[in-house]
C-alpha cells in the first residue's frame, strides 16, 4: 500500500511546489504555489492519492464520494474508482441550461458522503461544495485533501463541525 512518504516522493519528482509571486483562488498573495492540476494529471500520484483516501474511509459506509470542479474531480472519480464507491460532482453554480443542477450524480437524502479536494487555502471553496451537499440531503461524515497549506481551512472546517484531514501539509514538504 502506498505510504504519505511516497506521495510526498512523488509530487516532488513531479516539482509541484513552485516558488514566485502568485495570487491564490482565496485571493491571498503567496510566495508558493502547489500546483496540484498537474500533479493530478499524473497516473501514478492520482493513483497513490485514491488508495490512501480508500483506506482511511474503508470501514465507515460511505455512501457517496464528492469533489467540487474543477481540482477535486479527477481525485473524487479515483477515489470512487478505487473504493467502488459512486461519485458525485459539484459545481462551482447551477448551470443555466439542461437539468440546471449545482451537483452532478445521484445523491440521496441521509447519503454518507466524503468530499475530496486537491489544495486548501482557507478552505472556502470546499465549504461550500459541502454546504451544497448538505442542503440536498447528504450527510457529509469527512473532508479530504491532498495538500493543506496550513492558512487557517482546517480551523475553519471545525467551526463547522466537519473533521478536514491533509494527507500532506505544507510544512511536509
Amino acid at each position: 500500500m502506498p505510504s504519505k512518504d511516497y506521495l510526498i516522493k512523488l509530487l516532488k519528482e513531479n516539482e509541484v511546489f513552485l516558488r514566485g509571486d502568485f495570487t491564490l483562488s482565496s485571493g491571498k498573495k503567496s510566495d508558493y504555489y502547489i500546483n496540484m492540476k498537474k500533479a493530478i494529471t499524473e497516473p501514478e500520484i492520482l493513483s497513490t492519492i485514491a488508495k490512501l483516501i480508500t483506506e482511511l474511509i474503508a470501514e465507515d459506509g460511505i455512501d457517496k464520494v464528492a469533489g467540487p470542479a474543477l481540482g477535486a474531480v479527477p481525485i473524487a472519480t479515483a477515489v470512487s474508482l478505487e473504493s467502488k464507491t459512486p461519485l458525485l460532482m459539484i459545481r462551482k453554480e447551477k448551470k443555466g441550461y439542461g437539468t440546471s443542477k449545482l451537483i452532478e450524480g445521484e445523491l440521496n437524502s441521509g447519503d454518507n458522503v466524503i468530499v475530496v479536494e486537491d489544495v486548501t487555502t482557507t478552505g472556502g471553496s470546499l465549504l461550500k461544495a459541502i454546504k451544497a451537499i448538505q442542503e440536498n440531503g447528504g450527510n457529509v461524515t469527512r473532508a479530504f485533501v491532498v495538500v493543506d497549506r496550513q492558512e487557517g481551512a482546517i480551523d475553519a472546517f471545525e467551526k463547522e463541525g466537519i473533521k478536514l484531514e491533509p494527507l500532506i501539509t505544507v510544512d511536509e514538504f
